[in-house]
């Protein structure tokens, strides 16, 4: 039987920075409808909001999409081979008249369809940048525009002052200009995940709270979201660590560090990135055949995937970052060299983040992680990412 081909989700982002769609995306030249088919079935998929649509590749899509309703939005190309264009002609109209949702994946080769013909319009953020003046506002009038593909920061700032209602995230994954100054939190957050790695007493761990305010503030908001969900509110960090444990406590901690720094007002994107990579790689870590004796092995992965964005976050490299924190040898080889079974499916997830399709799938199959394996922990490490609220 010929193997599926992979699938690889990415969370789009909304004007306010939070996850507004999600993208199903394969390697060039590839098609899984009956992968996307598993996927609309899924318990896992039926988690997840209702009001956020999904996009599909036109050429894998299947019966069980269109049943998913208004939630489905199938993507068509605009430049394809001659060859297929009568099928895909055939196949548009065909969902038109079922009145399904659709996308146009716009090229810069290709003349723009008539205002209102799509439901959705898809750029590349430097083909929308090289449009004429008004062209996106026009499109926007009557079809919502999306882009993909953003470089920097600053391709996301264009995008939100230029009618875009959605994007990808790459530029999350790329290091901004540093900043004038550190900022003290994230840097006596780091001291406090060097001491709980060194089981370090209850009160010295509260010391740290009491010296940065906005540390505990954001632990409490974290720790009572939607994805911990407590049968009563946490109110206090000794309450946190009684109902949590230190071993639970650490995780939220790991993730703290991503928290936005201004009283939570505002989505943080990489925070529920940073989250999805660490549950993702907690959940494939039964496939990579490492050794049965090591101990904490589903932590460690959760921390290796969780650490692997500080560098984007503080700005600084990751070896000046190891440096500062005393991590075990095997997150040190992962998160440094993308080295050893945690480090090479890190490089994994970190080129489908990228939109490398072709060598995200090539590395998970060389280690032993089918694409039904990987799309049901994507799944649930997304919905259980999406469920966190800061704010």
């Amino acid at each position: 039987m010929t193997a599926l081909a992979y699938v690889f989700v990415h969370p789009m982002l909304g004007p306010d920075d939070a996850w507004s769609a999600f993208k199903a995306e394969l390697p060039a030249g590839t098609r899984s409808p009956q992968l996307l088919s598993a996927l609309a079935k899924s318990p896992q998929f039926d988690e997840f909001d209702h009001r956020l649509p999904w996009f599909f590749p036109a050429e894998s899509n299947c019966g069980s999409l269109q049943e998913m309703g208004e939630r489905s939005v199938i993507v068509f190309q605009a430049e394809i081979p001659a060859d297929d264009k009568e099928a895909q002609a055939a196949q548009e109209s065909e969902l038109r008249q079922a009145n399904q949702k659709l996308a146009l994946a716009t090229s810069p080769g290709v003349k723009l369809p008539a205002s209102g013909t799509w439901d959705y319009l898809l750029f590349g953020a430097s083909h929308a940048r090289s449009l004429p003046p008004y062209t996106l506002l026009g499109m926007a009038s009557r079809s919502i525009v999306g882009l993909t593909d953003l470089s920097t920061q600053n391709d996301r700032d264009w995008s939100l002052a230029n009618a875009c209602t959605l994007s990808t995230s790459e530029h999350l994954l790329v290091r901004a200009t540093p900043q004038n100054k550190a900022d003290m939190t994230r840097l006596k957050l780091l001291k406090l995940l060097t001491m709980i790695d060194g089981d370090a007493n209850t009160g010295d761990l509260e010391q740290i709270f009491r010296e940065e305010s906005k540390l505990s503030y954001s632990l409490l908001r974290l720790v009572n979201s939607a994805a911990m969900a407590p049968r009563s509110p946490i109110t206090s960090f000794g309450q946190a660590i009684n109902l949590l444990g230190r071993r639970q406590l650490q995780r939220w901690l790991q993730l703290l560090v991503y928290s936005d720094p201004n009283n939570g007002q505002h989505p943080t994107p990489l925070l529920q990135k940073a989250a999805a990579r660490g549950r993702l790689l907690e959940l494939l870590m039964p496939h990579l055949g490492l050794d049965p004796d090591m101990e904490n092995a589903g932590d460690l992965a959760f921390m290796i995937g969780t650490f692997s964005l500080l560098d984007v976050l503080l700005n600084m490299s990751m070896t000046d970052i190891l440096h500062q924190l005393p991590l075990l040898e095997v997150a040190q080889q992962a998160l440094g060299t993308h080295s050893g079974s945690f480090g090479r499916v890190l490089g994994a997830i970190d080129a489908a983040e990228r939109r490398q399709l072709d060598a995200a799938a090539r590395q998970l199959d060389l280690l032993g992680i089918d694409a039904a394996t990987y799309l049901d922990a994507q799944l649930s490490a997304i919905s259980w990412a999406a469920k966190i609220r800061t704010s």
